[in-house]
């Protein structure tokens, strides 16, 4: 695309934006996930969805025949600028949209594209992952869940654990064992199946932090469609390896505007809490810390999109797990500070005496002491990052 062209689309979306996206749509609150079992009760998110969807910019580099944007890399990235600078939120974000989507758009049958991506984009499903399993976590090859081949279906026996979501999902991909013989990196297949079934029972584990975003799925000659098996049998490994590559390469989290939204939260309070000289944080030592978190915090977003440039706009490879480890201990830094700015109202529990907002942080800033554990433990990423990007030896 020319430059020229490239300049008149950037004015097209810049208009497009500004006339569509509603007030109650820019800056931090609610997105949908597509669940079917969830009410979008905020009017202006769900406007934003229908309109987003109309324009097809829920997954805006998606083909336009799944119900994408058709936009080129170049245009994606622009877009993702523009969403930027008037802090627009994602009209939609969930492991439809950033997980199993791209991974049925590389490795999907036609089939399996065209029953399961317009969906997709237009909000109607939300999915789930069935990867973890009770000793079967950072060890993921050596997972048991067996599905058995019945011709035209696979019959599904066993548990998966910490499947995010699955209280509120419609379906779910996931790994399971097909040949119980072979290497644990062998005879594993990826399958999808419906969650609305007799043979699924979901229940949800309550954390620290008070939610229980987390379950226990187990699953009782549960039934996955023959249909349904993405690539080969017994060669799901490779299948389920680049779903975690999309996974970690957050991606979606460029367009949300919440890392402009937690840097410019964090001065306010620091200022709130610590006073200011001549408009600056009072506390030169405090004022240091959030200088250094939001330079951190703008280097991680500015080498996320030089790697989506860079890579024709799809998800980068081994790289993502930098992004894995970068990002969740960045996320643990931000609410590490944001307590210790706090002082003794940081961690507090009584919703009688303190606000949502600081309910909300400390509920955040226990949640995400899982972050450099789930998606893969930081320790596994670093070794990823060792042997697949710096090319080191075993």
């Amino acid at each position: 695309m020319t430059e020229a062209r490239l300049d008149d689309f950037r004015l097209e979306t810049r208009a497009w934006l500004e006339a569509n996206c509603p007030p109650g749509a820019r800056g931090p609150g609610p997105i949908s996930n597509g669940s079917s079992r969830i009410v979008i009760e905020d009017a202006d998110t769900r406007l934003w969805l229908e309109r987003m969807i109309e324009k097809g910019w829920t997954v805006p580099n998606w083909p336009k025949e799944y119900g994408g944007g058709g936009l080129s890399k170049d245009e994606y990235v622009v877009l993702l600028q523009e969403m930027g600078r008037i802090g627009a939120r994602p009209a939609l974000s969930s492991f439809g949209t950033s997980m199993i989507g791209p991974t049925l758009l590389e490795m999907g049958t036609e089939d399996q594209k065209s029953r399961h991506l317009p969906r997709i984009a237009r909000a109607e499903v939300e999915w789930c992952q069935g990867y973890s399993e009770p000793g079967s976590g950072s060890d993921l090859a050596s997972l048991r869940t067996r599905a058995v081949d019945a011709g035209d279906h696979f019959v599904i026996n066993g548990q998966k654990i910490w499947t995010s979501g699955a209280q509120h999902a419609d379906w779910m991909f996931i790994l399971v064992r097909t040949d119980p013989d072979a290497p644990k990196h062998e005879g594993i297949s990826f399958l999808l199946l419906p969650m609305d079934q007799e043979g699924v029972t979901v229940k949800p584990i309550r954390l620290i932090s008070g939610d229980s975003p987390f379950n226990e799925t187990f699953f009782d000659n549960a039934i996955a469609s023959r249909e349904d098996l993405v690539g080969e049998l017994n060669k799901g490994w490779t299948v389920g390896k680049r779903l975690l590559q999309h996974e970690r390469s957050g991606m979606e989290s460029l367009v949300s505007g919440s890392a402009d939204a937690e840097s410019s939260s964090l001065v306010a309070e620091a200022k709130r809490r610590l006073g200011e000289v001549e408009g600056r944080i009072g506390d030169a030592s405090y004022r240091g810390e959030v200088l250094a978190y939001e330079m951190n915090n703008e280097v991680f977003r500015l080498a996320q999109k030089r790697a989506v440039e860079e890579s024709d706009g799809g998800t980068p490879g081994p790289v993502t797990s930098i992004f894995k480890v970068y990002g969740s201990e960045l996320q643990q830094d931000y609410y590490d500070l944001l307590m210790r700015i706090r002082g003794s109202s940081g961690a507090v529990a009584d919703p009688e005496n303190f606000s949502e907002a600081e309910l909300a942080a400390v509920r955040n800033w226990l949640y995400y002491r899982a972050g450099s554990i789930y998606s893969g433990s930081n320790e596994i990423q670093r070794n990823i990052i060792a042997k697949r990007v710096l090319g080191l030896p075993d």
